[in-house]
């Protein structure tokens, strides 16, 4: 089968030529740059359907192909701009009425995503997608490609080409930031990372400001540059430690920096995952991905009918069912004296005047310069520290400090024994999954209460005590196979034997924003083990929160759109 690919998201036209083995038989495209600045949705629909035209015929030339040869017509369905997406999808209908023959609709997103793994080898990687208009860190998990971190408000590209305008560097932003950035040095910018989610409209305007203040140009390039890309980079591992996967994929038009392909690449190396980019023109918005992507969808669930093939401006990842994918994964080589390998601290097991204690280390991370790096990993150490303090006073369980070094940048806290709740909570039965979603939800409101955030609430960092949990030298996690670690999870009262840890990303606030983050982070963490009772589980924890104003602040968060197309 050889599918005819469009693409027109944005300010990109792009045609590509692809058959079912993965073989690429061409590929033609033209970008669109405004004279004055960004990217008009008018402006890119007339350049569509200008282009449109002209690049089919040139694609099936370069693939010595009769439009006879073509089996399937793929298109981009969304997400992205309105007007451009229905020139779009307006030539897909009419191509493959004219011929005859099958259409699909496809997301752009895992468009990049697949392409990406076509043309690198890789199976099952974490993705970091970032362009103009999207910024997601990606991975399959559950029959879908999940949305680990994304975006609260601009994309990292847009962001890069809003400062370029407004400082008159021209647009698109990215390079020539990326140029000046050589010869900067760093000056103090916000660096703002919530839970899993990362912001830059904060950023950007501190930047904007600095430049009204006279500051040098290249050293807010360089500081501006470095700030986001590291917050990118560390959701990225995140995810990464979350998903235990041991491949990195990025990819994207803001790929093309060559600062963040290192960053990238160093993260991984430190984590022991292996790196994968596509070549850069495949890494942009182009017609292959959606040809390759059209393959897929069509191979898995047969064409669409042309009532359906209307445009979903806001096309989320997640709404895709993805059987195809391989969701197997190699187990992370980690040294054998690593307990664990957590996205910015080593997890050591240790002695502390005699008791079972556990040292939690913020390694530096070679991927951030020394100033952001020292930064955060001393206000994390420090905040965590207090936050551990004053936990305990809302009433829920956690553990106890024992000691805290700011210099090394590590604390030492109580051993906890038992099973993660990521671990168990799919293999509860209904009766006891309530109980523990009640136990949650209000342990999660006892701190909400007292203005603490936890920020980085997930399965992974809540577990179910056993009552001898201070005696016993069973480890504090165990593998899947040991899940139940030596605790009667039937018999267990969860409400009081319900611990929660890691309070790294942690800070107190009284905002009802902050709180809803807070709890949208568990939710996606709960999808990510098993989307099926995600939901129920959820909501069952919201019964428990027991806060009308929580419940529509999350609905409100969710109803945003993440993609500024």
């Amino acid at each position: 089968m050889i599918s005819l690919g469009i693409e027109g998201t944005a300010e990109k036209t792009g045609i590509g030529i692809v058959d079912s083995d993965g073989n690429v038989l061409a590929m033609a495209g033209k970008q669109l740059y405004p004279e004055v600045g960004g990217i008009h949705p008018r402006e890119a629909a007339e350049h569509h359907a200008k282009w449109i035209p002209q690049l089919i015929p040139q694609a099936m030339e370069e693939a010595g192909l009769d439009y006879k040869d073509i089996d399937l017509i793929s298109f981009s369905q969304g997400p992205g701009l309105g007007p451009a997406l229905r020139i779009v999808a307006s030539s897909a209908r009419s191509l493959a009425l004219s011929l005859g023959i099958p259409i699909v609709g496809v997301n752009h997103c895992i468009g990049h995503v697949e392409i990406g793994k076509l043309d690198t080898g890789a199976k099952n990687p974490v993705t970091l997608y970032v362009s103009g208009g999207n910024s997601q860190v990606i991975a399959y998990e559950s029959g879908r490609y999940r949305i680990f971190g994304e975006t609260l408000d601009i994309a990292i590209g847009n962001c890069l080409d809003h400062f370029g305008r407004e400082t008159g560097l021209g647009h698109p932003g990215g390079p020539v930031v990326e140029k000046l950035a050589k010869d900067g040095s760093y000056i103090d910018l916000p660096y703002v990372v919530k839970g899993m989610d990362f912001s830059f409209s904060g950023l950007l305007s501190s930047a904007l400001r600095a430049h009204e203040n006279g500051e040098r140009i290249e050293d807010i390039c360089f500081s501006l540059q470095e700030t986001a890309f590291a917050m990118l980079v560390e959701v990225t591992e995140r995810a990464l430690a979350h998903t235990e996967k041991d491949e990195v994929l990025l990819c994207g038009g803001v790929s093309a920096n060559s600062r963040l392909r290192d960053m990238m690449k160093i993260m991984a190396e430190e984590h022991y995952a292996k790196f994968y980019m596509p070549e850069m023109k495949y890494s942009g918005d182009n017609g292959v991905m959606i040809a390759w992507l059209g393959q897929l969808m069509y191979d898995n669930f047969g064409p669409l009918d042309i009532k359906d093939t209307a445009i979903i401006q806001r096309f989320r990842t997640d709404e895709v069912d993805a059987p195809w994918v391989d969701n197997r994964k190699e187990k992370l080589n980690l040294p054998e004296e690593l307990k664990a390998k957590g996205a910015e601290s080593d997890i050591f097991e240790a002695k502390w005047l005699g008791m079972d204690a556990i040292v939690k280390q913020r390694v530096s991370k070679s991927y951030r310069i020394r100033e952001i790096d020292d930064k955060i990993r001393r206000q994390r150490t420090k905040s965590e520290a207090k936050i551990l303090s004053d936990v305990k006073k809302t009433g829920i369980r956690s553990p106890i400090l024992y000691d805290i070094n700011l210099d090394e940048k590590y604390i030492v806290m109580e051993k906890l024994n038992g099973p993660l709740v990521k671990d168990v909570m799919h293999k509860l039965d209904y009766d006891k999954r309530k109980e523990l979603s009640y136990a949650i939800g209000e342990n999660i409101r006892l701190f909400h209460d007292g203005d603490i955030i936890h920020g980085d609430l997930t399965g992974s960092n809540m577990i179910l005590l056993s009552d001898d949990s201070n005696d016993s030298n069973d480890d504090f996690s165990k593998s899947d196979d040991d899940f139940n670690n030596g605790v009667n999870l039937d018999n267990l009262d969860f409400a009081n034997n319900l611990a929660i840890f890691d309070f790294g990303l942690g800070k107190y606030s009284d905002l009802l924003e902050d709180k809803a983050a807070d709890l949208l982070v568990l939710k996606k963490s709960f999808q990510s083990i098993d989307y099926d009772i995600a939901n129920e589980c959820f909501n069952w924890i919201l019964e428990s929160y027991g806060s009308d104003k929580i419940i529509d602040n999350i609905a409100d968060i969710e109803s945003r759109g993440r993609y500024t197309h």
